[in-house]
């Protein structure tokens, strides 16, 4: 189960960072900037988890591979984007870019959700459902909120679709099917309830009601 959730950090690492990245790019931010930003995206929910649950030093320094890997994808992305920019520049004539935005968030809010809730539980056991979904959700969330505020953005999770909302439904699943089914299990559906919400929300655009 440990390398399974390892697997799991490191490619939520790879999508964060590159959602991170891609929205520097955007901003016209130097190599510096765009590595910032990826490593913020990937691995502040963690940090902020981390610390709630007393775990000190955040696991972000104590196994820096996680902060390397968001380093590399960073760069990679952004030697791309210098080599060709029009790679990030054609956004307003194609939704490859706003698709692959939606992915990457999609896929490191659903991983990191559910290995935050793991987190939880390994720190403190017990049954305290709220509590490890708070969790979950901080750690899937945290990073993207840092991102935006970072990126003079107001946060993705307060304007559009349902994003914490698949969070908190995908970590209610999580730790209701690891008492049913086993903690291999809760995990993969809490991951799949978080992917899946998210996506019906963006298809069939659903929003929380906000005031027009």
């Amino acid at each position: 189960m440990d390398e399974f959730i390892f697997i799991l950090e490191l490619i939520g690492t790879v999508a964060f960072s590159s959602s991170g990245a891609m929205i520097a790019i955007e901003k016209k931010m130097d190599i510096f900037g765009v590595n910032v930003l990826g490593a913020t995206t990937a691995v502040g929910g963690g940090i902020m988890r981390d610390i709630i649950l007393g775990l000190t030093p955040p696991g972000a320094f104590s196994h820096p591979v996680y902060v390397l890997v968001a380093a590399l994808t960073s760069t990679i992305l952004f030697v791309i984007a210098y080599a060709k920019p029009t790679a990030f520049e054609s956004r307003v004539k194609t939704d490859y870019y706003d698709k692959l935005m939606f992915w990457c968030d999609t896929a490191g809010l659903g991983i990191f959700t559910v290995v935050g809730i793991q987190a939880a539980v390994r720190a403190v056991g017990g049954e305290n459902v709220f509590f490890f979904v708070f969790i979950g959700t901080l750690t899937g969330v945290g990073g993207g909120v840092l991102r935006d505020i970072m990126a003079g953005e107001t946060p993705y999770i307060l304007v559009k679709h349902i994003y914490a909302c698949a969070a908190i439904a995908g970590g209610i699943v999580c730790v209701v099917g690891r008492t049913a089914f086993g903690e291999a299990y809760g995990t993969i559906l809490g991951l799949a309830a978080t992917v899946l919400l998210r996506f019906l929300a963006a298809h069939f655009r659903w929003n929380l009601m906000r005031v027009s």
